[in-house]
C-alpha cells in the first residue's frame, strides 16, 4: 500500500506531464520553432577572390554582420568557373536545400544563362533573394581620341567598321562584347564586321586602351573613375536610364545623345531551389531590414554600387523580365547554343 508522500509525487509528476501536452509552441505549426537565422551563413562568390561577385559577397557579408542582422559571422567561399555556371550548379544538384547559402549573381551571370552556359538550368531552379546594387555598361575612350561624342564614333564605324577597334575582358557572348555589338547594330553594320580584341580581365584592356593598342572600351563605369578622374579616359556615353551623380555626372547618357542603348549591371543573390519557405523568407527579410538602413547606402557606394534594391517576388518578376531580354539578344546575335536550342524544342 502506498503512503501519502508517494500518491503526492505521482499526482504531481501527473500534472506537470498534462501541462507539457497541453503547451503550444510559441509560433508556427505543432513541433516547429520559428527559422532565426543560419548556423553556418555562407555567401558563395562564382570566381577567384577579386572582381565583382567577391565585392557582391563581401558587400553582403559587412552590410548584414555590422547592421546585427545575422547571428553569426558569414563567410566568404569561391566556386569560380563559367561565370556562375559551376557555383549555380553544385548548388542545385548538392546544397539545393542548404539554408546557410546564398550565391552572388550578377547582370554577366543572367546572360550566359540566357545563352545556355549553364547547362540544363533555368533562371527557374533557383530562390531569388535579392539584388542590393547595379552598375552600368559605358563605353570610353583614350582623353585625346578624335572620338569627342558617342555619334563620333558611331559615324566612323558607318563609313568604316574596321576603322574602330573595341577592347574589353570578355569574349564573344560575354557583356563587354555585347555592349561593342549593340553599339555596332545602333551604327546599322553587321556585327561580325566588327573589330573586336578580347583580354583576359578590364584590367588588360584599360592598359591596351591607354597603350593606343585599342581605340574604345566596353566596360562597367565603376571601372573607370581612376582613369576619368586622372584625365587619361574620356567616356562618350553611360548605357544607364539617367545621368549618374558624382564623380560621373558630367558623363552623357547614350539616351540623352539619341541612342537607345541600356545596359544595367544587377549584383545580387539567390539560394537553392528547396530552401525552406520560413529560411528564404528570413533571408528576404533581413535583406530589406539592411537596405532600408541608411548606413548601408554608405557601404554599397564603398563598394562601386549605385543604388538598387529588389527581393523576393519583386526580383523574381525582374528577373523574368530581364531573361527574356537577354534572350532576345542572344537570337538576335546567334549565340544560341545546343542547350538552348533543345530547351526551345
Amino acid at each position: 500500500m502506498r503512503d501519502n508522500g508517494t500518491l503526492r509525487l505521482s499526482a504531481f509528476m501527473l500534472a506537470m506531464l498534462l501541462s507539457a501536452c497541453n503547451e503550444q509552441p510559441d509560433s508556427g505549426e505543432a513541433g516547429e520553432t520559428a527559422f532565426g537565422g543560419p548556423d553556418r551563413p555562407e555567401c558563395i562568390a562564382p570566381s577567384a577572390p577579386g572582381g565583382g561577385f567577391d565585392l557582391t559577397c563581401k558587400l553582403a557579408q559587412k552590410g548584414l554582420m555590422e547592421l546585427e542582422l545575422l547571428p553569426r559571422p558569414m563567410r566568404v567561399t569561391y566556386q569560380p568557373g563559367g561565370i556562375g555556371a559551376v557555383a549555380l550548379n553544385a548548388v542545385v544538384a548538392q546544397r539545393s536545400d542548404d539554408d546557410n547559402v546564398i550565391v552572388a549573381f550578377s547582370g554577366g551571370s543572367l546572360l550566359n544563362l540566357a545563352q545556355g552556359k549553364f547547362g540544363r538550368y533555368t533562371e527557374d531552379d533557383v530562390r531569388w533573394v535579392a539584388a542590393t546594387g547595379i552598375d552600368y555598361g559605358m563605353l570610353c575612350v583614350r582623353s585625346d581620341s578624335p572620338f569627342r561624342s558617342l555619334a563620333d564614333l558611331i559615324d566612323a564605324l558607318k563609313q568604316d567598321p574596321a576603322s574602330v577597334v573595341f577592347g574589353a575582358g570578355g569574349t564573344v557572348g560575354s557583356q563587354d562584347w555585347m555592349k561593342s555589338a549593340i553599339i555596332a547594330r545602333e551604327a546599322g553594320i553587321d556585327y561580325r564586321a566588327m573589330r573586336y580584341v578580347p583580354f583576359e580581365g578590364g584590367g588588360e584592356a584599360q592598359i591596351a586602351l591607354l597603350g593606343g593598342h585599342i581605340a574604345a572600351y566596353s566596360g562597367d563605369i565603376s571601372e573607370v573613375q581612376g582613369m576619368l578622374e586622372g584625365g587619361r579616359v574620356r567616356v562618350l556615353a553611360v548605357m544607364s536610364d539617367g545621368r549618374l551623380p558624382a564623380p560621373y555626372a558630367a558623363v552623357p547618357t547614350a539616351r540623352e545623345q539619341g541612342f537607345d542603348l541600356s545596359w544595367p549591371i544587377l549584383r545580387g543573390y539567390y539560394t537553392g531551389p528547396n530552401v525552406g519557405d520560413a529560411e528564404y523568407s528570413w533571408w528576404v527579410q533581413s535583406f530589406d531590414t539592411m537596405m532600408a538602413d541608411g548606413r548601408f547606402d554608405q557601404m554599397r557606394h564603398e563598394f562601386g554600387m549605385f543604388p538598387y534594391a529588389k527581393t523576393g517576388t519583386a526580383l523574381n518578376e525582374e528577373i523574368k523580365q530581364r531573361m527574356a531580354h537577354y534572350r532576345k539578344l542572344v537570337q538576335d546575335f546567334g549565340l544560341v547554343s545546343d542547350t538552348v536550342a533543345l530547351q526551345g524544342q
